[in-house]
């Protein structure tokens, strides 16, 4: 018969004794437990070896972030992309080590090499948050005994020898001369199958993420109000369904209403998306343009920063701003507010009139 003890950390604990044979196990939930023992009182009965809980048979710290991974999965969270990338190096660089070999030094020692290979001290820290995620999802959702102590007294360490800590934010701005080239870099090219050029402007004139661009569609588009939605937003509080409507506004120098309606003669009946082009492929493609160009240090991403700067420029305020970026923390907006001293004379007439 099994009995059942619920333990100071909230757990349940739950020992089968029958015909002589004894095993236990621990569970953050009580229903899990008396599942488990039927099933082992089952098997004791049948003659057969009790099975040891999944969790409890995991011995690696590469089986904790399929583990993790898996929990995820079944409650509609899988990782994404950047988060699925960021796991996959832990298990290939930690993913063989045995739970108990789960200490502060190995962490340490961890970072010292990320750090020697080049990795910043951002960076560094998105992977010490993961393996602490890890850790702390097996211990919390399936009561392992692996401490997290040992991590956040890496990462301590690791602070203080500047190893780990806040990026470094850009404030790098196209110019207007970088600007013309790369554009007419781009239209002058009969092998561009991208628009880049288009996309361009249109990044600027919208200040929407690479992804986004290539993501929106025909019928997230109204002309009639000059409205675009984008779908799946940005957002660290909402992976999903976080759409936004946005203004198409021509402050920025570019017209996006024109830059789509401009894309409708070559729309074949199967085109659903506006730009029916791969980011990928597009980010290639500007960085490709960059070097060819001697233009340095400039990212696609960088075009988002030039277009919410721009509507700082043209007067906006930070909540109205927000409105077409999608910030949903309007601190985060402030790093974007690198304007330009020129702008003053043009923010200065329309306050005049």
């Amino acid at each position: 018969m099994a009995t059942y003890s619920k333990l100071p950390s909230g757990s349940w604990r739950v020992q089968v004794r029958r015909k002589g044979r004894y095993i236990s196990e621990t569970f953050v939930k009580r229903d899990d437990a008396r599942r488990w023992a039927t099933e082992a009182e089952g098997r004791i009965d049948r003659g057969e070896t009790p099975t040891p809980s999944r969790a409890a048979r995991l011995r690696t710290f590469g089986e904790l972030i399929d583990l993790h991974i898996e929990d995820m999965k079944e409650v509609g969270k899988a990782p994404k992309r950047s988060k699925a990338a960021t796991l996959k190096m832990l298990k290939d660089r930690l993913g063989s080590k045995k739970l108990a070999q789960l200490d502060r030094q190995l962490f340490i020692d961890f970072g010292r090499q990320r750090a020697a290979e080049g990795a910043g001290p951002m960076t560094l820290s998105i992977d010490i948050g993961a393996i602490k995620l890890v850790i702390s999802h097996a211990a919390a959702v399936h009561g392992l005994t692996v401490p997290v102590e040992p991590i956040d007294m890496a990462r301590v360490a690791l602070k203080r020898l500047g190893l780990v800590g806040k990026g470094i934010e850009r404030d790098r701005r196209p110019t207007d001369d970088e600007l013309e080239r790369l554009i007419a870099h781009f239209e002058s090219n009969p092998r561009q199958t991208i628009p880049m050029g288009v996309i361009v402007k249109f990044a600027i004139a919208t200040a929407m993420r690479q992804e986004e661009i290539f993501r929106v569609v025909w019928d997230d588009y109204v002309p009639r109000t000059k409205m675009l939605t984008i779908r799946d937003r940005k957002d660290p509080r909402e992976k999903v369904g976080n759409d936004q409507r946005i203004p198409l506004l021509t402050v920025s120098g570019f017209d996006p209403v024109a830059l789509i309606e401009a894309r409708r003669p070559s729309r074949t009946n199967a085109e659903l998306r506006i730009f029916p082009f791969n980011h990928r492929s597009a980010g290639t493609a500007f960085t490709r343009a960059c070097k060819d160009l001697g233009i340095i240090d400039l990212h696609f991403h960088d075009l988002r920063h030039e277009g919410t700067s721009r509507l700082f420029e043209a007067g906006f305020q930070i909540q109205q701003v927000a409105l077409v970026t999608g910030h949903k923390d309007w601190k985060m907006l402030r790093r974007y507010t690198h304007l330009r001293p020129e702008s003053l004379h043009s923010t200065a007439a329309s306050m005049a009139a």
